[in-house]
């Protein structure tokens, strides 16, 4: 993976494919790029796919400051305009989805499209945040290993397969206890992105898990009536992590999206 300097520390980013068109991967917490290995088999055939590591997360390295989306917006502009990438089709994924609001509004003319996967517009109550605080702290304090008992079930449906659960604690394992407790930090802070919904103006995906019970398919299907002309797609068999559990039906969905957009 390729890296870019922001001001002292390193970014690793994926930068698979040649076409024409490119797709930036916006990955979940407390994973990496590495979680989207099936989407950027299936897209990069036809498409140019970017995939970022946050701070601490995969292979960038951790910083001393909280990853506010604020802050990680500032970090994917310095890296998209390094690589010459000035129109996206963007996919958020959970904390992607919470990155991809803030890019909008920051630079509404990246997004070719917009694809929301299992996330939320809404901030956090004072109480969610208070739990991120505390998370952040047992995080520094208990490791990642600690991290992937209390995540990974969360992060996939009620019976889980083995496999699906073996990739996710070794994405976990891949990342620091800063940078977990940095996104943790970072979300906490989050602005509310429900007004940002009707701002939305490009072609619009929203996806989640039919057994994702940290973002319901309720959630999501709110916050499609929201966005003008938003196509929504429930997968079956997933929870939060579709792309990981479900990958063939995400995929599907995902490339149909892409594939459809006027040209």
């Amino acid at each position: 993976m390729p890296t870019t300097d922001l001001g002292g520390t390193r970014l690793h980013y994926l930068d698979s494919g040649s076409g024409r068109e490119v797709v930036l991967l916006l990955h979940a917490f407390p994973l990496n790029a590495g979680m989207w290995a099936r989407q950027v088999a299936a897209l990069s055939p036809r498409y140019r796919v970017v995939a970022p590591d946050y701070p601490g997360l995969g292979k960038s390295e951790p910083r001393a400051e909280s990853s506010t989306m604020d802050a990680l917006a500032d970090d994917l502009l310095t890296l998209l305009g390094g690589i010459r990438v000035e129109r996206a089709a963007v996919v958020g994924l959970s904390m992607g989805g919470y990155l991809a609001f803030e890019l909008y509004r920051r630079l509404p003319g990246l997004f070719r499209a917009l694809a929301l996967c299992d996330t939320r517009p809404g901030a956090d109550t004072p109480e969610g945040a208070a739990g991120r605080e505390a998370f952040a702290k047992s995080a520094l304090e208990k490791g990642l290993h600690w991290v992937a008992d209390e995540m990974t079930p969360k992060l996939l449906r009620p019976h889980p397969d083995a496999a699906a659960v073996s990739t996710v604690r070794a994405l976990i394992g891949q990342g620091t206890p800063a940078g977990v407790a940095a996104a943790q930090r970072g979300m906490a802070r989050r602005p509310d992105s429900t007004p940002t919904l009707a701002a939305i103006s490009c072609p619009t995906l929203v996806v989640v898990g039919a057994e994702d019970g940290l973002t319901p398919p309720a959630e999501s299907r709110k916050m499609a009536a929201a966005v003008k002309g938003a196509k929504l797609v429930e997968v079956p068999g997933a929870g939060h992590l579709p792309n990981i559990e479900s990958p063939e039906a995400y995929n599907q969905a995902l490339l149909g999206f892409l594939d459809g957009l006027p040209q």
